[in-house]
């Protein structure tokens, strides 16, 4: 992924040769890529309406970034098996972003350039808005489905003093039906298995001589069944305790552990019937808002160049990808191909003594072009 500029000068004869100079310079020095972003003429609106419109473009573009984000992770987050894959399905109008930020064309059928820019900017919000409420609610749906399974999944793992025996015992391991009997379930350590053959039947009065079995085993135990009677119960289990054989808080019901695998069965055929459905709809708002957030982009760099070099509209916005090693270099001679657009700002600017290169207004770095940075580095999935 990569970080772009976008940045605007004025259209006049004097700064196409300052284009072309910048163009040969970056080119020779292999300092980055630059492609013309062509912005279609829009309609200005007066100058106070324009000032005001900057300040919500600014917060509309985090917005946008922010929501693009949450779908970027959210796809990593569906495609759990599949992670590696996650970044061939971020595309924007059937191509990678970076090919659709090099040729970026207006569209014309979404955004009307015959409407005023505020008009644009609010249908391009509530694009956005209705794409984040849309995911919410989505996620929502998805989220709890998939907590659910995972839940009842975590129960199958674990040792077998804590997970779920749904999958393990069967009807024929119990005594059913007995007012008097009743099939208990002990954990034993594998280190006493003998101790337990030796002494089950004495452990209480009242147990069923012969009356156990294991019934499985993990790498630290076994499963052993054990039948005595019920009125026994509480000191075969303290009985047990003592010796270090735990009993397993279990008694067989065939509804419940019938209903326990119809859940998980339910959710497993939920979540995959919704992975595909909530996966396109994804990838085709990821698109949505992605584009949807360069034409913020566009619309910030027109209404700034108007505000920064007046009327009549004659600018040029470029599309620079720098070398990630030559960004400093890059900076520098932009800002020197560029000062005489502001003479004041370029020499605070240009001064070495300053820590960070451009004035800072607000959190928005100040050049003698406009500027506005582009970092798809934000939507690489981890």
């Amino acid at each position: 992924m990569s970080e772009f500029w976008l940045i605007s000068a004025p259209g006049d004869k004097a700064n196409l040769i300052a284009w072309d100079r910048m163009n040969t310079v970056t080119a020779k020095a292999n300092l980055s890529c630059n492609s013309k972003f062509i912005i279609p003429d829009l309609k200005v609106g007066t100058l106070d309406a324009l000032v005001g419109l900057s300040d919500e473009l600014g917060k509309l573009d985090s917005f946008a970034e922010s929501v693009i984000k949450k779908i970027a992770q959210y796809i990593g987050e569906v495609m759990e098996d599949s992670k590696d894959k996650v970044q061939e399905n971020l595309l924007a109008n059937g191509v990678d972003m970076i090919s659709y930020l090099m040729r970026f064309e207006w569209d014309m059928a979404k955004y009307p350039i015959k409407q005023p820019l505020k008009n644009i900017s609010e249908a391009l919000a509530k694009q956005i808005t209705q794409i984040e409420t849309d995911m919410k609610n989505r996620a929502a749906v998805y989220n709890n489905i998939k907590g659910n399974l995972q839940n009842l999944e975590r129960k199958t793992v674990g040792n077998l003093l804590t997970r779920t025996l749904t999958d393990i015992v069967n009807k024929e391991d119990f005594v059913l039906n007995s007012e008097y009997l009743i099939t208990l379930l002990v954990v034993v350590p594998k280190s006493s298995y003998v101790q337990w053959q030796k002494t089950y039947e004495s452990l209480s009065d009242m147990v069923v001589p012969r009356s156990t079995k294991m019934i499985t085993e993990d790498a630290e135990g076994g499963l052993f069944t054990v039948t005595l009677f019920r009125k026994v119960i509480d000191d075969f289990k303290a009985k047990a305790r003592e010796n270090k054989f735990m009993v397993r808080e279990f008694y067989y019901d065939e509804k419940e552990l019938k209903c326990e695998k119809e859940e998980m069965r339910k959710l497993a055929s939920d979540k995959k019937q919704q992975y595909g459905p909530l996966l396109r709809w994804l990838k085709v708002n990821f698109s949505e808002s992605f584009v949807a957030w360069i034409h913020i982009k566009a619309l910030r760099v027109f209404s700034e160049s108007v505000l920064r070099y007046g009327l009549p509209v004659n600018f040029q916005a470029m599309l620079i990808q720098p070398n990630k090693k030559s960004t400093k270099r890059l900076r520098d001679v932009l800002n020197a191909v560029f000062k005489h657009l502001d003479e004041v700002a370029a020499a605070s600017i240009m001064d070495t003594s300053m820590d960070i290169p451009g004035l800072q207004l607000g959190n928005q770095d100040y050049y003698p072009y406009v500027y506005f940075k582009i970092d798809l580095s934000i939507l690489e999935c981890s």
